[in-house]
């Protein structure tokens, strides 16, 4: 019933510039927790930015500054503006919600409803 759609991945040039959108269904996403999380090859799933239910945003200290999270409620979808990206942010992408969770914080483990999962590739 609760479907997470991600979308907007691919490949880019160190510096560029890659849009992420996560539409839901079956639950109301602006009434819980939503992030986005990523796991690179060999590396623990980390939490990238998350917006919770008062509209409180959190970012990774490695992203702040260079990506934006953003939530448009009549649309019920969140979304990643990632720039100035890096080698480094090579990963699978995420977003994630939880009918049980209010509020950000915490571990990615907390989370029991998940995207289909994007990947994003930084490479010259």
């Amino acid at each position: 019933q609760v479907h997470l759609v991600e979308s907007g991945g691919g490949l880019v040039q160190p510096g560029g510039s890659l849009r992420l959108s996560c539409a839901a269904s079956g639950l109301t996403l602006e009434n819980y927790a939503t992030g986005w999380f990523r796991q690179a090859p060999g590396k623990e799933r980390e939490e990238v930015s998350c917006v919770d239910s008062d509209g409180g945003i959190n970012y990774a200290d490695s992203v702040k500054g260079r990506f934006t999270i953003s939530r448009d409620n009549g649309k019920n979808a969140v979304y990643l503006e990632m720039n100035n990206l890096k080698l480094e942010d090579t990963a699978v992408y995420y977003c994630a919600t939880d009918p049980r969770l209010y509020f950000c914080g915490g571990s990615w483990q907390r989370f029991d409803y998940w995207g289909q999962g994007l990947q994003v590739t930084v490479s010259s």
